[in-house]
């Protein structure tokens, strides 16, 4: 059974047009069956673009699982100066990043990827809503390669429930950067992991 954690090459397309309020704006976005939060944009994702959205993003910015690529195109809209790069193991999500991207006459970098280690680049921003369900030990891996793919003063923006582990990750990420708990809504922790 695939899942959108993983590559299905031979997945056939059912592309269509979802739309939803996002900022007060009417934002469109093609999607299709197989990837994450394939009907709307989802209330993790929302909650910490919401809150990364009153930083001051400059520079290079990285959305990790990227998706159809709701958080990197989105986050773009409101930095058009960021150079945004889209990562993702499931290859219709990247190519969903790349027709985004488009649509959205943004001229952002799209990879597929299993993580970032073999990426030989750095960025002042990452933004990540972890896939839960590929187990801690996956995550936290993703946690170590996004730490060690930080340029020095960057920061990485993390969603995750605080039934889903939210308390341990702070623990975990502590070890290797300085952690904040800079947003908590309906059970969800946004945590910023700085260089």
């Amino acid at each position: 059974m695939n899942h959108y954690f993983t590559s299905d090459p031979g997945k056939k397309p059912n592309r269509k047009n979802i739309n939803f309020r996002f900022l007060g704006a009417l934002e469109t976005f093609i999607s299709d069956d197989g990837v994450f939060s394939k009907d709307t944009l989802d209330f993790g994702s929302r909650t910490l673009l919401e809150t990364v959205i009153n930083r001051d993003l400059k520079g290079s910015l990285l959305d990790l699982g990227c998706g159809l690529g709701y958080m990197g195109i989105l986050l773009k809209k409101q930095f058009p100066d960021l150079e945004v790069t889209m990562v993702d193991i499931n290859e219709t999500a990247v190519q969903l990043a790349e027709e985004n991207s488009a649509l959205h006459h943004q001229n952002n970098t799209c990879i597929c990827s299993d993580g970032i280690s073999e990426l030989d680049m750095k960025f002042d921003n990452i933004v990540f809503n972890p896939p839960i369900r590929t187990g801690k030990d996956n995550i936290y891996r993703l946690f170590r390669e996004s730490v060690q793919h930080l340029n020095e003063g960057g920061c990485l923006y993390i969603v995750i429930r605080r039934q889903q582990g939210a308390e341990s990750a702070v623990r975990y990420l502590s070890e290797m950067a300085k952690v904040e708990v800079i947003e908590k809504k309906n059970g969800y922790w946004i945590l910023s992991v700085c260089s």
